[in-house]
């Protein structure tokens, strides 16, 4: 399975940053082992930017590297290969992340007590809200109970819409 370019472009600036993006595309576009030198020179970025960029891009698994010695100079020249299976994985491992930690959020939310600001100021657990003395630590005002149906409603539609896109994934 390939990730499209949008989900790429997701992955890359939500993981990486903005800044790597048009890297990745350019690595994407032009194939495998592509010099450092040419992604500088194509994207017209300075090369150490560029390394920086690239490495960041490493530590995450989501390119590889082959190094070559320039005959005339002496010096390593690495070539660049975005890597798409990593990519997937990575893609899939933080939709698993997300899905449970809106797990731990909506059983907070089924099993606590909130109160709010009649100001919006604030929002805390029972347990905050009494040692506070049911006072916004903001504004002063007395709190009042919040009723997070919505709140609920709306973790289990997220909820439901990843693990259905999860399913997806594993099907293919």
């Amino acid at each position: 399975m390939k990730l499209n370019q949008n989900k790429v472009d997701e992955l890359i600036l939500n993981r990486i940053g903005e800044d790597v993006v048009d890297i990745v595309r350019f690595l994407i576009k032009k194939g495998e082992n592509i010099s450092e030198f040419i992604i500088a020179e194509k994207l017209d970025i300075p090369i150490n930017q560029i390394r920086n960029m690239l490495y960041r891009l490493q530590q995450q698994n989501l390119v590889t590297f082959m190094r070559k010695k320039d005959k005339k100079k002496g010096w390593y020249i690495y070539y660049w290969t975005f890597n798409d299976s990593q990519a997937v994985l990575l893609e899939k491992s933080l939709k698993t992340e997300k899905i449970d930690s809106l797990k731990q959020r909506l059983g907070k939310e089924e099993t606590e007590e909130f109160f709010v600001c009649p100001k919006k100021c604030i929002r805390l657990t029972l347990m905050r809200a009494l040692e506070g003395n049911f006072k916004c630590p903001e504004c002063d005002r007395i709190l009042k109970q919040a009723n997070n149906k919505k709140v609920i409603k709306e973790i289990r539609r997220e909820l439901e819409e990843l693990e259905g896109a999860q399913e997806a994934i594993a099907a293919a």
